[in-house]
């Protein structure tokens, strides 16, 4: 649109309107928008939670409500002997494993704000599980 003596008035140029209209559509569809927002929840819920402010740390927050875990199949980064912690809710009591190395096992009970700090000598994927909900909550990639 050009401006006119105070009004708006359409632009010439049509190609320009459609060039427009492409981009945001693409920015759409890039972003996930229109998508299955659950899943694009999910995932956002995921990034969000896992990596702390601080290069060297990572948190990843768990809570288990109503037969409920969150997240579920999550993906973290995380470096060699740097602090890898796990803030949790939970309605139940449970057990947090640790596949790594060295492997860890945590004892999950009802209640807020549990933490458990650990950290990972050895590089590769680190799978984080609740042992009686019978979930991956999320799998660490571990970088020298």
């Amino acid at each position: 649109m050009t401006r006119r003596s105070g009004r708006f008035t359409p632009a010439r140029s049509a190609p320009a309107a459609l060039v427009l209209a492409a981009l945001v559509t693409a920015t759409c569809l890039l972003a996930g928008c229109g998508g299955d927002s659950s899943s694009a929840e999910e995932s956002a819920l995921a990034e969000a939670t896992a990596a702390d402010h601080s290069e060297d740390a990572v948190t990843v927050d768990i809570r288990i409500a109503g037969g409920t875990v969150t997240p579920v199949n999550a993906q973290a980064e995380a470096h060699v002997g740097r602090p890898v912690t796990l803030v949790v809710d939970s309605d139940v009591d449970d057990e947090v494993h640790v596949h790594g190395t060295p492997e860890h096992t945590f004892t999950v009970r009802a209640g807020t704000d549990q933490r458990f700090t650990f950290a990972v000598d050895v590089p590769g994927r680190v799978d984080v599980e609740l042992h009686r909900a019978n979930v991956t909550v999320t799998t660490i990639y571990v970088r020298p």
